[in-house]
């Protein structure tokens, strides 16, 4: 094809790509550097386990050093020719994208569940986020636009253009791996960028290996997006001190986060962080009680809490408190923890033992420092039932930390100026609920806690693909989706045109 793309053939890639998604975990559990699957020459393996029942999913050798620098510089190289496309022709990777998942979506869905242990209510709610973000990166193609400026002489004209940053780095994490590699992704290739992306070392297949085949099969260039598996103790800071990426894109805790900045900035590099969070769902005295315990389960409880955007803390108003509680406590009685392939299943497992055995341990410890726990889940290898906790001292540890497992924490308060105070007492600042009968009395105290992103008489968990997402405090830097992805992945250059002479002092 003559537009700089070419299209896809059934379900194979044009550079020898495997087939089909149904067999992901055999075929895609390889690095993919300039259009080409390949194994990996690192010095160890990453092994890739099923979360429920800790099947062997996938091994795979991880890139060293050389092949980080391998990808970079082919998406180096790949990325003039992919910025040169039009952008009307460029958009028709993402509407071919769409088709493919369309094409794909149960075999999509069953990589979900098998790796990342997600419910069905998890995966569809993945997937249908990732069409979002894939429309949205057809949008987005046409967005980059460039102005007009006054200048001081009539001989003289200045002209801004928006143009791609070049190459990006995405790190993405384990909890929602496809869509938030995704998320970065298409809209640094939609406004013209090459893309070098490291998946979590728990979900490299999902994170990693699936979105490498999408593109592919929708007929994107080879060398213009490549995925790198692989691991920190392997390559140390070379994705990120490499000196071919203009923009780091992170997904994850703030810990690794806060290292991902100083060390980008040491090298003039921008970054997009997407970090952690501590969101307060608020229930005040004129609440529909029904209704805020049905958010609040759902905020709490969605994809086993591992969600950065969870309700960790559900603060209700004193009046309302005992017929909250007993209704939340009932409610969340009722979710079954098991195979996350079973549809009926409400919590699945979580991401690795390790991280079980730390929500057991913060849920006892919590326990023997004085909390009550009105629900206290027991623990199964990887399942860890839902706890509900209340009673807490004011200082208590848990209260200040994201919770990544299925702990629910009850906080009673008295008026609004006490909720304000208690829902910003945290070092995060990502999401956020209020529920109340006046839908202005919510917005008044939304706009007052310190976070990015609040939501009156709904979830606090909510993503939309035109509207700009981050945090405040430690859950971030920047934003992610809508126009503010034109921010993150294009630069401005100033070109002034001088028409006449111009005269100079000598």
């Amino acid at each position: 094809m003559s537009d700089g793309t070419h299209a896809s053939h059934g379900t194979h890639g044009t550079h020898g790509s495997p087939n089909g998604y149904g067999s992901c975990f055999d075929t895609l559990g390889a690095q993919y550097i300039d259009g080409e699957w390949r194994a990996g020459t690192g010095s160890w393996d990453i092994v890739d386990f099923n979360p429920y029942d800790g099947e062997k999913l996938a091994s795979i050798t991880v890139a060293g050093v050389d092949e980080i620098d391998q990808a970079y510089r082919a998406a180096e190289r790949a990325q003039p020719a992919w910025a040169a496309v039009n952008p009307y022709r460029r958009r028709l990777v993402f509407e071919r994208a769409l088709r493919v998942i369309d094409d794909n979506e149960a075999e999509l869905t069953a990589a979900i569940t098998a790796e990342c242990g997600g419910t069905a209510v998890k995966a569809a709610f993945e997937l249908h986020l990732v069409r979002e973000f894939l429309r949205e990166a057809i949008q987005l193609a046409l967005r980059a636009e460039g102005r007009i400026l006054p200048a001081p002489d009539d001989t003289r004209e200045n002209r801004l253009y928006r143009v791609p940053v070049g190459v990006v780095g995405v790190i993405s994490p384990f909890n929602f791996p496809f869509l938030l590699s995704i998320k970065s992704v298409a809209p640094a290739l939609a406004l013209g960028n090459a893309v070098v992306l490291k998946p979590h070392q728990n979900t490299p297949i999902c994170g990693g290996g699936l979105v490498a085949k999408l593109f592919e099969d929708a007929g994107l260039p080879g060398g213009v997006l490549n995925v790198v598996v692989t691991d920190i103790a392997e390559i140390g800071d070379a994705l990120i001190e490499h000196p071919v990426p203009k923009v780091i894109s992170f997904t994850g805790s703030d810990k690794v986060g806060r290292h991902v900045a100083t060390v980008a900035a040491a090298h003039f590099k921008r970054t997009i962080l997407e970090l952690g969070g501590n969101s307060a769902l608020i229930v005040l005295d004129d609440a529909d009680v029904d209704y805020a315990v049905d958010a609040a389960v759902f905020s709490r409880f969605i994809h086993q809490g591992q969600v950065c955007m969870a309700a960790n803390r559900v603060l209700v108003d004193r009046s309302v408190e005992r017929e909250f509680t007993e209704k939340f406590v009932a409610k969340v009685r009722t979710l079954k923890v098991g195979d996350p392939g079973d549809p009926a299943t409400h919590i699945g497992p979580l991401i690795n033992s390790g991280q079980a055995e730390a929500i057991t341990s913060l849920v006892d410890q919590t326990v023997a420092d004085g909390a009550t726990a009105l629900v206290h889940g027991r623990t199964d290898g990887t399942l860890v039932g839902p706890s509900v906790l209340t009673g807490l001292p004011e200082d208590s540890p848990i209260l200040a930390q994201e919770i990544f497992g299925p702990v629910a924490l009850i906080i009673p308060f008295d008026g609004e100026e006490e909720a304000v105070r208690l829902a910003n007492a945290t070092p995060y600042g990502l999401s956020g609920a209020v529920h109340t009968g006046d839908v202005e009395r919510g917005v008044r105290i939304a706009r007052r806690i310190e976070t990015g992103m609040i939501h009156v008489n709904d979830a606090t968990v909510h993503d939309e693909a035109i509207v700009p997402f981050g945090g405040e405090k430690h859950s971030g830097v920047g934003r992610l989706n809508g126009d503010s992805m034109v921010e993150a992945f294009t630069t401005t250059k100033w070109i002034s045109i001088q028409h006449g002479r111009s005269e100079f002092p000598f």
